[in-house]
């Protein structure tokens, strides 16, 4: 129990050394802003590089034709974008990841703690099925090792990649980028000079009885969504650190330059290679095309992804246990929890379920997305109800805010709903879009209702008006 603003300014220094260098429990200190906005967009492109995407942009086009992928993967880079772009200004500004965001952005502490281990988990489960891309990989070219020992192999790889923080990330991924493009040369030459399954051009591609438009478009729009709302919130983890002086352009390059290599260049490539090789796992077809190569470029894709997945993850269960339990190991710590879970969902065959995740998460997640820019842009700029700023210590909070845990609630459950069919076709194909909706228009509504009253208990007085998300006149 604190009883003290001491004990309280303490038990903060305690939890900041805990947090080490990551800032995991507490703001980025404005003096600790010191990354520019290109080795900021450098680490996300981690994620931007993963081969998941060729996957899902040769599902896509197999299935539901290559004109549907494309006009989907155009979708997907608009709206992930802007909320990547919206969440990367509010983290610069505010020091902030999401899960610390969220605590005073609509949610308070406790229920704020709830979104972060969900948050985690989605992690954990991409993180299980990148993992499976590079076993499989692996295993085309070497069916002598066994599955299970090269899951654990991999599993356990990327915890002493993880274990220096953002420095080592940003290292690890400025080094590798070179390579990556390199391999993804090489690859895009042989596939040139493969002979095509497919005698038009790509982009004419549709599968006998699908149409251009409708339901097939639908349902890729529908795949995007499981990942928009990951790609749009995980800027968050590494704009924090951005110079203050890059916010304004840094927010818009973290947002969308991301955005655009993983729904528009690699899923753009993956359309492409799913037409003309008639395969859809890049695990197979890239090891078919490149042998050796094709095993090692796999391997650095997925080990780069993964240890931004790994590396999100920790910090989330970082700030759930921080806020409920009280614990406190370090991330560290989490980071081998993290590890080790990923490793379970891979043993115990996640990838059999890939579809309802990607659907279920990608409705969570673009709903929680859509309640924290809501509140900042709307609620907070607009309507002048609640704090300027960001607060992430608890003796400043309410355990639970209306606001945000009530519209996440009612919105992705009813997202749900529909991402099962029960609402009609058209919402069962566009439900996280729906949630996502439904999710601002409550935090708006919720605000206006409670005035703003659950934001904050007591103002502190050592707010840093630098870290406001704006002034009153809207500047």
């Amino acid at each position: 129990m604190i009883t003290t603003v001491d004990e309280a300014m303490d038990l903060n220094v305690k939890k900041q050394a805990e947090g080490q260098d990551d800032y995991s429990l507490d703001r980025v200190p404005r003096e600790e802003r010191k990354m520019g906005w290109l080795s900021i967009t450098n680490i996300t492109f981690g994620i931007a590089t993963a081969i998941f995407y060729f996957q899902t942009g040769s599902v896509m086009a197999l299935q539901f034709g290559a004109v549907n992928a494309i006009i989907s993967a155009v979708y997907a880079i608009i709206v992930a974008g802007i909320l990547g772009t919206v969440i990367a200004y509010l983290s610069a500004k505010s020091g902030m990841n999401v899960n610390l965001l969220s605590r005073s952005g609509g949610f308070g502490y406790i229920g704020a703690s709830l979104t972060s281990l969900i948050y985690a988990s989605n992690f954990i489960m991409y993180c299980a099925f990148e993992g499976l891309i590079l076993v499989a990989a692996v295993h085309t070219f070497f069916p002598s090792i066994p599955e299970w020992a090269l899951i654990i192999f991999f599993g356990l790889l990327v915890i002493p990649l993880n274990w220096f923080g953002i420095k080592q990330l940003d290292k690890l991924q400025k080094w590798s980028l070179p390579i990556f493009l390199v391999f993804l040369l090489v690859t895009i030459i042989v596939t040139f000079n493969t002979p095509s399954g497919y005698d038009g051009a790509f982009w004419t591609y549709l599968p006998e009885g699908v149409q251009v438009g409708g339901a097939a478009l639908l349902l890729c729009i529908g795949m995007q969504h499981g990942i928009m709302g990951l790609t749009a919130l995980l800027a968050s983890d590494y704009a924090r650190f951005l110079k203050p002086k890059d916010v304004k352009l840094g927010s818009v390059m973290i947002g969308f330059i991301p955005q655009i290599f993983c729904f528009g260049v690699m899923g753009g490539l993956g359309i492409w290679f799913g037409v003309r090789l008639g395969e859809s796992n890049p695990g197979v077809y890239i090891v078919l095309l490149l042998g050796f190569g094709g095993v090692m470029f796999t391997l650095l894709t997925q080990l780069r992804i993964n240890i931004t997945n790994i590396y999100s993850g920790s910090l989330s269960l970082s700030n759930f246990f921080e806020n409920i339990f009280n614990f406190t190991p370090g991330r560290r710590f989490w980071i081998v929890v993290t590890a080790l879970s990923a490793i379970a969902l891979m043993l115990g065959g996640i990838v059999d379920h890939l579809g309802t995740a990607m659907t279920f998460q990608g409705v969570f997640l673009l709903a929680w997305a859509a309640v924290i820019v809501a509140d900042a842009m709307i609620v907070k700029k607009w309507l002048k109800i609640g704090p300027l700023f960001y607060e992430a210590r608890q003796e400043y909070l309410y355990k639970w805010n209306p606001v945000g845990v009530v519209a996440l609630v009612i919105s992705s459950g009813l997202g749900t709903f529909a991402a099962l069919g029960y609402i009609g076709p058209f919402l069962q194909n566009t439900a996280a879009f729906f949630a996502a909706v439904l999710a601002a228009i409550l935090t708006v509504v919720l605000a206006a209702l409670t005035k703003g009253k659950y934001y904050m208990k007591t103002e502190p007085a050592d707010v840093d008006i630098e870290d406001h998300i704006a002034t009153r006149s809207g500047k």
